[in-house]
């Protein structure tokens, strides 16, 4: 089952298409127009056969051609098409907690929506790619509560959908509550355990009781009772709990919003969630924003790396 706009390519012939690139890159000047085409409708598999018959064909890497010949915001877009799915994510974490300063809005977004099994396969491959342990490079980069909260996440333990106990559901729910609203300061440890441990189901019941308890929205909660990076995960959280899509959705929204646009941050769901869900994203997004992404793409961005990302997107949905 998926919900990508990205599926296998038929007929597909992984020669022909590691010849077609060649030739689009070889000698003076790059045919972009042959690259972005390939590579946006083909699945990231077959793109792994293609770079696979390049090499064979040619005895060349086909990631260093096409660092080689394009440039600046495609450059980055069609590299990041070429990395499989676990070292796609991998990667993105080691550059967010490489070198000076790190960027925990990429440690939030990748930790909060990705499912515990999708959790595990990322330490392994960076274990693997980087010959280090995630956690511990997250844990010598981050602190406090936030910290804790990343490393509950890390231990990829959320319970399984299994049904759910009401009695769980009101007792968390009260936990919750007197925690935050009913405290004087905020009890951050009881937030972290709930929401970074129990199920899915489960804790879409428990922000219904909460509602109904309090007269509150759990988000509103963590709003006033937390700040800062805790908040902005905590809140991630919730959002994914609720509808993952709804939530890239609104990452996509505020990445183009406004004067300048996050290229980073857009390239990095567009590809990440082209073969997942990116048909949903696209849903909610229209349902949220009242315009589509495909609308927004055309409008905030120029050239090939337009072309290419409206071919991720796959559709308008005006």
């Amino acid at each position: 089952y998926s919900r990508g706009t990205v599926t296998a390519f038929s007929p597909f012939d992984a020669r022909a298409d590691a010849e077609a690139l060649r030739k689009a890159m070889k000698g003076m000047g790059t045919d972009e127009e042959t690259v972005l085409k390939i590579l946006t409708s083909r699945n990231n598999a077959q793109r792994q056969e293609i770079a696979s018959a390049f090499k064979t064909l040619f005895g060349r890497d086909l990631v260093d051609d096409l660092k080689k010949e394009l440039t600046g915001k495609f450059e980055t877009l069609m590299v990041s098409l070429m990395r499989p799915a676990y070292i796609f994510d991998a990667h993105a974490l080691k550059h967010a907690i490489k070198g000076a300063g790190t960027n925990e809005k990429v440690l939030t977004e990748i930790l909060a929506s990705r499912t515990p099994a999708e959790v595990q396969q990322i330490k392994q491959v960076y274990l693997q790619e980087y010959e280090a342990n995630l956690e511990d490079k997250i844990t010598g980069e981050t602190s406090g509560h936030f910290q804790r909260m990343l490393v509950v996440l890390l231990q990829a333990n959320r319970d399984p959908d299994v049904g759910v106990d009401e009695g769980l559901v009101e007792q968390d729910a009260q936990v919750l509550f007197r925690a935050g609203e009913l405290k004087w300061g905020t009890d951050e440890e009881k937030f972290i355990t709930i929401l970074g441990t129990r199920s899915i189901s489960h804790l879409r019941r428990v922000f219904d009781k909460y509602m109904t308890i309090s007269g509150f929205q759990i988000e509103e909660t963590i709003d006033r009772e937390t700040s800062g990076d805790l908040e902005k995960l905590l809140l991630a959280v919730v959002k994914c709990i609720r509808s993952v899509p709804a939530y890239f959705a609104e990452t996509l929204y505020y990445s183009m919003k406004g004067a300048g646009t996050d290229d980073d941050t857009l390239i990095r769901v567009m590809v990440s969630r082209s073969e997942i869900d990116l048909l949903d994203i696209r849903r909610e997004f229209r349902k949220n924003f009242a315009k589509s992404l495909y609308q927004m793409i055309q409008k905030d961005t120029s050239g090939d790396y337009r072309k290419a990302l409206l071919l991720l997107c796959g559709g308008d949905d005006e």
